[in-house]
């Protein structure tokens, strides 16, 4: 039985996303434990303040938008 020419490209497609899946799903499960760990001291080291402004550096002119194209 061989695949039509038609409907090899759909074959190949779905043979690599299954490939991909199948990597994505190995490495998600040898990796759960660490990851985890890491977020929660991460977060429990950092907080973040939303009412803490940030510093912004402006360079240059001020933006002027360009409403005649032909005049560059």
């Amino acid at each position: 039985m061989s695949i039509r020419e038609d409907d090899r490209n759909i074959v190949l497609l779905a043979t690599v996303t299954l490939c991909c899946i199948a990597v994505a799903g190995a490495a998600a499960l040898v990796e759960p434990a660490q990851t985890q760990a890491r977020d929660k001291s991460v977060t429990a080291e950092r907080q973040i303040v939303a009412a803490e402004p940030s510093a912004v550096r402006v360079v240059g002119t001020p933006f002027v938008p360009n409403v005649n194209p032909r005049e560059r």
